[in-house]
């Protein structure tokens, strides 16, 4: 018999050692039950409360992979919860509790009501940990073929155009690449807003359902992206990369402001080499302003 992508590892049991006192966040799959890793599991099953944005779907995924409930605390903390259930967790791990902390879907904190709570306890001065695990602006990104060396997660844009433009802009400059969470009614919206604000020609990437059966991820320009989807209604979990906007062409005026800077601590040579480096321009450019400069 063919087991169940979503069947629990026969090869592990989650362990009902006890769990130190403390908040543990653990991240939760973002699609497939089975990209959970085996330490959520054993916080899991050992935690003595436990806390989810969606206690449903913690309840799901703990029955899945035969992690028994055993009579604890089942606690919601979400984006709704007030003073009051923040102030009960705390208590708990006051108390000495362990308690464990779930997303709905992926790593806690990420646009997550979690970062209410870990604020709360890092102020309270009370112990924290956290079992990292799937999270779909890393796995868009490691999908998306763009920069990873510097990126800038902006999470949702606002929903009213005037104000998500201007959103937009603000990012525009950034030397990052930019990775966006949206919803499906709106992502034809946003790439076209995207054309406008950030401009056609950028690299970027549209990706949906990532780790479940449709996973789709397009790439191309924004504008190519833009056209794609102009006549599509998807469905679905939605992250939208850019890459990093073009450095600015650098006129006369800004090498010869760099090289001044430079010249104060470093030879002619070094200085040249740094700022063509820095700025992008041909080295044999910026080492002949480099002589006249120092000559001056």
């Amino acid at each position: 018999m063919r087991q169940s992508p979503d069947a629990p590892d026969a090869a592990h049991k989650p362990a009902l050692r006890a769990i130190p006192p403390g908040l543990h966040f653990i991240a939760t799959p973002i699609g497939a039950a089975r990209d959970i890793t085996l330490r959520a599991l054993d916080v899991l099953a050992g935690a003595d409360v436990l806390v989810a944005e969606d206690t449903r779907t913690l309840r799901h995924l703990m029955e899945i992979h035969g992690v028994p409930l055993g009579g604890r605390q089942v606690i919601a903390y979400h984006d709704h919860s007030g003073e009051g259930a923040l102030a009960r967790l705390l208590a708990l791990i006051g108390e000495g509790k362990s308690v464990a902390y779930a997303s709905e879907a992926g790593t806690p904190l990420i646009s997550d009501p979690g970062f209410e709570l870990a604020r709360a306890v890092a102020a309270a001065d009370l112990p924290m940990t956290a079992a990292p695990g799937p999270c779909a602006a890393i796995c868009a990104l490691t999908l998306s073929g763009l920069p990873s060396d510097r990126f800038l997660f902006a999470g949702f844009p606002p929903a009213a155009r005037g104000a998500r433009r201007s959103f937009l802009a603000e990012l525009a400059g950034v030397q990052a690449t930019l990775i966006f969470y949206e919803s499906p009614k709106r992502l034809r919206q946003l790439l076209a807003d995207m054309v406008e604000t950030l401009g056609e020609g950028r690299q970027g990437a549209v990706c949906r359902e990532l780790t479940k059966r449709f996973e789709e991820v397009s790439r191309g320009t924004v504008g190519q992206l833009a056209a794609d989807f102009a006549d599509r209604d998807v469905k679905g979990e939605i992250v939208v990369l850019v890459d990093r906007a073009p450095p600015p062409e650098a006129s006369a005026e800004s090498i010869a402001a760099a090289l001044g800077a430079a010249l104060a601590t470093m030879s002619v040579k070094d200085a040249a080499t740094f700022v063509s480096q820095t700025l992008g321009v041909s080295r044999k450019i910026v080492y002949r302003i480099a002589i006249d400069l120092d000559r001056d």
